[in-house]
């Protein structure tokens, strides 16, 4: 028999959630102007209630105090008539795998998520321009390529702001992820736990927070080993040379000196080292058309096999954010400064890079940057909320390589290049500072019960390998006609500049004449990209816990943003197209009851680019000359997308309860080449993925451990055989297959 709730006990569980639950309710989502959906709307499995014999009027104010400055500081940056996809607690736990699951394939289950190669999410037909940010403070691009820097186990709920945005969102505007980290308040305790099972997986973990007097703090960490850590180039069940081993840190300590007033700060650290998976049966070729019939060909035949090729990455990311926020009557301020490095390195295989490619390329990278994000909000009257802020940073990015290649000796009768097999080495490298900024105003004006209007500038530059600015007016429209039903409509003007860390300083007159020489010299800087953007839709409450909502948008852009593997190192390098269009739909509904959930989502999207004009020697020359004069689909356009899940609690009022989830992915497949770049899509594909986790509170009966939990995850329940790249397209450089059937079980422990 369940017993009865101790006020205390409740405000322990939920203060720190009243905010982020209560603004999943449409009710809210009226008055705010936010469109908001969840994969489940308002329900999350409820523990079983423990008996508390006493808590001191301390820890009772503090919690108080916490939840009152978390909702403060949630105010700060509104998504006025955006649309917002949240994950609370428990819905991160729904998923298959849970705290386990890297954090793309949590966030494949919002609307308009696509799935791509080496881990990259696409949002809204974008390439990579996506916005993380912790606590409300955005985190600078960095360069990991492979993994997840933040862990989906630091999140204590999370969200994804899409469409028109705001003012106080800018540089990086695809999508924003928010992540509401946990803190030692809402999430005190500890937990460890080990994963694992199919190609060598390996996976403990552990993560504690607690608070004392004015402090509280949050730290987790872990150690991921397997033989998956890049997709397969090959259908097979297994692939060859694809060993990982990556740890990850993430810590909270936060000081609420008093009601008004409170400091944080929030540090990572991830290491991931990778072997690139092997593709058998290559042919041996690099630049030279004729390299097959040559003689140079005769004198490698044999010294290499691409199935035994030994090449390597490794990914570093170290981040600090120190914030401070404050209350001062009808103002509210967050100021935060933040620092992030990141560098990626990529070792060839010295004989098997120069023999397949033409070139074996150390190459490394990095990326230090450095600033300051303010925001506030002020309440200047009941109809009138202004908020303004800014963000600016100093980046510093140092790019080398030493490459071996082989020298030219002449040309065939045709006039294509032939190499006599002497090698030569060259050293390319290239630093550089600079800076981008970024301030905004905006005005939430209320001129009616129902209607909600959010209009204002933002002002952004970037001063790097490229010098531009803009002022960019937005504007958004939310009407709430009737109870339980909200319209909105916006307009944003955007501009993103070029990823500072991906704009290449190659010398390319170094490789002249070698076999490392690029299809062509032209190398235009890659610019800002400047877009209009056009977003409306409505949700509605269809019947008690049941919502749904359609939102349509189009963007025009002028100089397209897009980015491509060109080579054997996996790093990623910019170009723009001069003309870009991106338009789609999504429809998303949830119903949640008792023990029951269920979601689904599916969205249509195209994605096409006109004329590149920018880093043009990543290009064939017959590539440029064609899409000069013609609109192509951009590699990452995949016209259908959806996902869906369910879960079911069974025993839930017990102290074992029993939870069966799943989740769906579908893809009508990313674009590859045909007669024209890009003019093709791989196969459709659809995955499902299956979790079964079986709880039990106090099973060793002692104070000490707390709630056991086995977990048994599917992942590709069916075994299907999907493609994620062919190989071919604009910038993609190798062919990768989704994961098999994956079998992991797991334990963990509450402490």
């Amino acid at each position: 028999m369940n017993r009865p709730v101790h006020p205390v006990t409740f405000l322990l569980v939920a203060s720190p959630l009243l905010f982020s639950r209560h603004v999943l309710t449409p009710a809210h989502a009226a008055e705010t102007g936010t469109t908001t959906v969840t994969p489940s709307a308002a329900a999350q499995s409820p523990a079983k209630p423990t008996p508390v014999k006493a808590v001191t009027a301390t820890r009772d104010e503090h919690i108080i105090v916490t939840a009152h400055l978390d909702k403060q500081r949630a105010s700060l940056q509104p998504s006025t008539g955006a649309s917002v996809y949240h994950f609370t607690r428990a819905d991160i736990e729904r998923i298959p795998g849970g705290d386990n699951a890297p954090l793309n394939a949590v966030l494949l289950q919002a609307p308009g998520v696509a799935q791509d190669s080496y881990g990259q999410i696409h949002i809204r037909g974008d390439h990579n321009e996506v916005q993380f940010r912790l606590d409300g403070v955005a985190l600078p691009e960095g360069l990991s390529v492979f993994g997840q820097t933040l862990m989906t186990r630091f999140a204590h709920s999370m969200s994804l702001t899409t469409g028109a945005l705001p003012s106080e969102y800018g540089f990086l505007q695809a999508g924003v992820i928010d992540i509401t980290t946990k803190n030692g308040t809402s999430d005190s305790g500890g937990n460890a736990s080990i994963y694992g099972g199919a190609r060598d997986y390996f996976f403990p973990s552990l993560q504690y927070g607690g608070h004392s007097g004015k402090w509280d703090y949050f730290a987790t960490a872990d150690f991921v080993h397997n033989r998956v850590g890049i997709e397969n180039p090959t259908p097979d069940f297994n692939a060859i040379h694809d060993l990982s081993n990556q740890y990850h840190f993430l810590g909270h300590l936060r000081y609420t000196a008093d009601e008004n007033t409170r400091i944080s700060f929030i540090a990572g650290v991830s290491n991931a080292q990778y072997e690139l998976p092997n593709n058998p049966g290559q042919q041996r070729q690099f630049a030279n058309p004729s390299f097959l019939n040559s003689a140079l060909s005769q004198q490698v035949y044999g010294s290499v096999d691409s199935a035994s090729l030994h090449e390597q990455q490794k990914e570093i990311t170290d981040f600090g954010m120190l914030s401070l926020q404050k209350e001062m009557g009808k103002i509210s301020l967050q100021t935060s400064a933040i620092a992030r490095y990141s560098s990626l390195g990529y070792s060839p295989d010295p004989l098997g890079d120069l023999v397949y490619n033409g070139i074996a390329q150390h190459a490394q990278r990095s990326v230090f940057s450095s600033g300051n994000q303010t925001d506030l909000t002020w309440r200047a009257a009941p109809k009138h909320t202004v908020r303004f802020g800014f963000q600016a940073y100093v980046e510093r990015t140092i790019s080398k390589s030493d490459a071996t290649v082989y020298t030219q000796s002449g040309t065939d009768d045709d006039g294509n290049a032939e190499f006599n097999g002497l090698t030569q080495s060259i050293h390319d490298g290239t630093g550089r500072t600079g800076w981008i900024y970024g301030l905004y105003a905006q005005d939430e004006w209320r001129p009616f019960k129902n209607l909600t209007i959010n209009y204002g500038l933002r002002f952004d530059g970037v001063d790097e390998y490229t010098h531009s600015k803009q002022v960019s007016p937005r504007i958004n429209i939310v009407w709430t006609p009737w109870r339980g039903g909200t319209f909105h409509a916006g307009y944003s003007r955007y501009f993103t500049p070029p990823p500072f860390e991906l704009v290449g300083g190659t010398q390319l007159n170094k490789y002249a004449n070698t076999s490392g020489a690029p299809p062509n010299f032209q190398n235009t800087m890659v610019k800002a990209e400047r877009d209009h953007y056009f977003d409306a839709g409505f949700a509605q409450e269809i019947l008690p816990h049941w919502h749904a909502s359609f939102d349509a948008y189009v963007k025009l852009a002028r100089n397209m943003i897009d980015e491509g593997q060109f080579g054997s190192p996996i790093i990623l390098s910019a170009f723009n197209y001069k003309r870009g269009q991106v338009n789609g739909y999504e429809v998303t509904t949830d119903y949640s009851r008792g023990p029951f959930t269920v979601y689904g989502n599916f969205s249509w999207s195209r994605a096409i680019g006109k004329n590149i004009v920018s880093a043009q020697w990543n290009m064939a020359p017959d590539d440029l000359a064609y899409i000069s004069n013609h609109w192509v689909h951009v590699d990452h356009d995949q016209r259908w997308t959806a996902s869906a899940g369910g879960s079911y609690t069974a025993f839930r009022k017990t102290g074992h309860p029993l939870r069966l989830s799943a989740t769906m992915v579908y893809g009508s497949g990313l674009r590859e080449d045909s007669v024209i770049p890009n003019g093709a899509s791989v196969p459709q594909y659809v995955t499902f993925n299956l979790g079964l986790v079986q709880s039990f509170d106090n099973l060793f009966h002692t104070s000490f451990l707390k709630r056991t939990e086995l977990r048994l995850d599917v992942t590709n329940l069916f075994d299907r055989r999907y493609m994620l790249r062919s190989g071919s397209g604009i910038g993609v450089g190798a062919p990768q297959y989704g994961l098999r059937r994956t079998i992991l079980t797991g334990i963990s422990q509450r402490f």
